[in-house]
């Protein structure tokens, strides 16, 4: 009788933690899918929901657009500075050895660079929409549109620079991690224009009858 009590008990146990985790399972459940619904939108849907779903925990109840759109922005940024890490690491060899492959590294770090600025004023108009949004929005989503649009020519600009010069293990990393770069920038430029696209839906003037 007492074991089969224990067992009631053990069981009533697990019914009741089943029951505590499960709204924040299927609040999980709920905003991956969002994530991968909106990722069918970019040209790179299964490396996009790759980069982005380990920040399903980051939304709140409610998916957002705008909140995606940031958050896929944010992955481009430091993907940006991960890949300006390895490409300066890499010219500083090459100028300690004076090696000749070295202006064409140094070129495609300075384009790496101009593509960390551009992400990181991307970053900073959005939260400028944010605060202010309304009338505004427009010129806050050109400036954003055209500054990630420039990080990623800046991205193709680095594989072009160099694609020639070096040989070996050495380009197939830089290459591998600039293109990488140039396609999470591609997402977040897919994801922010869809955004903007439901902004401005959402906040058309109709016309009065």
């Amino acid at each position: 009788m007492a074991q089969i009590r224990l067992s009631f008990i053990l069981l009533l146990f697990i019914f009741s933690v089943a029951w505590a985790i499960h709204p924040a399972i299927r609040g999980r459940s709920r905003a991956r899918a969002f994530v991968e619904f909106q990722c069918q939108a970019t040209l790179y849907p299964s490396l996009c929901v790759r980069c982005l779903s380990n920040y399903v925990a980051n939304f709140t109840t409610t998916q957002s657009h705008e909140q995606l759109a940031h958050i896929a922005l944010r992955v481009s940024l430091s993907r940006a500075q991960s890949t300006r890490a390895y490409v300066t690491e890499v010219a500083k060899q090459l100028k300690q050895t004076k090696a000749k492959d070295y202006p064409a590294v140094k070129d495609c770090l300075d384009q790496i660079n101009d593509g960390v600025d551009q992400l990181t004023n991307c970053i900073k108009e959005v939260e400028m929409i944010k605060e202010n949004g309304g009338s505004e929005f427009p010129w806050h989503a050109s400036n954003v549109k055209t500054w990630m649009s420039t990080a990623q020519t800046d991205a193709n600009f680095c594989i072009d620079g160099f694609g020639r010069a070096i040989g070996g293990k050495t380009k197939a990393m830089i290459k591998a991690k600039v293109l990488n770069l140039e396609q999470v920038t591609s997402i977040s430029l897919a994801l922010f224009n869809r955004f903007a696209a439901r902004y401005r839906a959402s906040h058309a003037t109709r016309p009065k009858v």
